[in-house]
């Protein structure tokens, strides 16, 4: 009889095809950006939509919250859009809508390639691409940061301005905290915050989960696995220099085992 093996060798092929089938949504997604005449109206979209990140994250995932939260484009309009959108009417806030909505599909598509980056990191025998790789090859050296007393919409300016997706929180003595553009949304949004009231401080995620820069690129990924999360703060010697986000293991694995690096995000 043969011998049973714990291994599961079809679970990166489910990874696979779900990641296929949200890059598939996002081509079909396409036309409603760029004015072309989609193949189905934008309801009939967003019913396939929720109902694929539904079968792939379950159906009280965050990310199918998020993306009801970016139908309704509140998002964009009310914590990262300039003042000068918001006063353009409702027009801009439609447009803002479409685009949330593209990056919850594109967020999920990251999080997936995380667990298929996390997997080939490791290999079958406990080497992969990523071997021989440091936190310090692919960490972002630029600390970005804000007050702790800062408004959730000032965190939004400042995220686009530096056209990152976290910042870290200070309370000018030390960093406490680190808000991404996740917590804008989820936390802030969420919740029906007024951005423009509500300090960053009141949605950040604490404690700062950080990783020194010697470490193996594959041991960021497995602690962004354990703790949920998409951005680490790096350090030397305990102290924070850089940032390591889930667009560098893209980016990292894109250039260590030639893969494309189409939908990466901050």
């Amino acid at each position: 009889m043969p011998k049973r093996s714990n291994e599961r060798p079809g679970r990166r092929l489910f990874v696979e095809r779900d990641i296929q089938r949200l890059k598939e949504q996002l081509e079909r997604f396409k036309p409603f950006l760029s004015r072309r005449k989609p193949g189905l109206t934008l309801d009939e979209f967003d019913r396939a939509a929720e109902r694929l990140l539904g079968r792939i994250f379950g159906e009280t995932s965050e990310l199918v919250e998020t993306y009801a939260y970016a139908k309704l484009g509140e998002a964009a309009s009310l914590v990262n859009m300039p003042e000068e959108a918001q006063e353009s009417g409702a027009h801009d806030v439609e447009r803002e809508s479409l685009h949330q909505r593209k990056q919850v599909l594109e967020s999920a598509v990251a999080e997936l390639e995380t667990l298929r980056f996390g997997a080939a990191a490791k290999g079958r025998d406990g080497h992969g691409p990523l071997a021989g790789a440091k936190v310090s090859d692919y960490m972002s050296t630029d600390v970005r940061s804000v007050y702790k007393d800062a408004s959730l919409k000032e965190a939004g300016r400042l995220l686009s301005k530096w056209k990152v997706g976290s910042l870290l929180v200070d309370d000018h003595r030390r960093y406490i905290g680190i808000i991404t553009d996740t917590d804008l949304s989820r936390k802030g949004v969420g919740r029906g915050l007024d951005p423009n009231k509500t300090p960053v401080e009141a949605c950040m995620s604490k404690p700062v989960i950080s990783i020194e820069d010697s470490e193996p690129l594959a041991s960021a990924i497995a602690l962004m696995k354990a703790k949920g999360v998409r951005h680490l703060a790096t350090t030397e010697d305990g102290t924070i220099i850089g940032v390591l986000s889930v667009s560098d293991l893209l980016r990292a694995y894109s250039d260590l085992a030639g893969l494309d690096e189409e939908g990466a995000k901050e």
